[in-house]
């Protein structure tokens, strides 16, 4: 199975922050992020491993291009991009056929439910399996509502726009959980990523909301907690949850 990692945004919050490195390499308990993931995309039988990352961080190109000497399996390519998704159909050319685990560069979660998570979709029948958490602190996070078997029944902006939705209003569905940036999936979902670039969409969860509107049998596997570092201070909450 193939992984692949969206490390081409400008992190621009942190550099407001005064946080000097790019995303990518910024350290957490003194392992740089994107390093961390491929550590974990490797201890979990990575076939390849494909990176984004943008044009405007030669320093990240060049920290890559090392890892590349130690690690054949990794891929990269340098592209800026207007969006997360734009991101994705970059990498659709190396990600290529098959199953595949696709994240962005500063998903923070436990290795061990990470693991299990691979485990469950490398025998699962669906088309995908999106991780979730109900630890909620995201300026701006993707709920998602799931019908009782845990089956993905829509992506929300909020709560108050899931409430008013068919799917709020149905009494079979929940909407508990939010989008953890880890994304597991299969090439069919190439058709409606292509689509979404075609009609001009923009960001990940209209891709995620195209998957459902185009009939797709996604999963939600929820994990205990998932952190994204968007500010400086997120730096020492991921450090405090992989250390507890």
């Amino acid at each position: 199975m193939k992984f692949a990692i969206l490390a081409a945004g400008e992190g621009s919050r942190l550099a407001q922050e005064g946080v000097e490195l790019p995303k990518p390499l910024v350290k957490i308990n003194g392992e740089a992020m994107i390093d961390r993931l491929i550590r974990i995309f490797i201890e979990n039988n990575a076939e390849e491993i494909v990176i984004i990352t943008n044009n405007l961080t030669p320093i990240t190109q060049e920290h890559l291009r090392e890892i590349q000497k130690k690690h054949s399996i990794v891929k990269m390519t340098v592209k800026t991009t207007p969006s997360s998704m734009h991101s994705f159909y970059e990498l659709k050319p190396l990600i290529g056929k098959g199953k595949f685990c696709l994240t962005t560069v500063d998903t923070i979660f436990n290795e061990i439910e990470f693991k299990k998570y691979i485990e469950v979709f490398k025998d699962f029948e669906g088309d995908g399996m999106m991780a979730v958490t109900d630890y909620i602190d995201d300026e701006k996070p993707l709920y998602i509502s799931t019908d009782p078997k845990m089956n993905i029944t829509g992506f929300h902006d909020s709560i108050e726009n899931y409430n008013s939705s068919e799917v709020g209003k149905d009494g079979k569905s929940i909407c508990k959980y939010i989008s953890g940036g880890i994304y597991c999936l299969n090439e069919k979902a190439f058709v409606t990523l292509d689509n979404c670039i075609k009609n001009g969409m923009l960001r990940m969860r209209n891709f995620q909301r195209q998957l459902v509107f185009d009939g797709f049998k996604l999963k939600a596997y929820p994990f205990s907690k998932i952190l994204d570092i968007d500010h400086a201070s997120d730096i020492e909450k991921a450090e405090y949850f992989l250390k507890a």
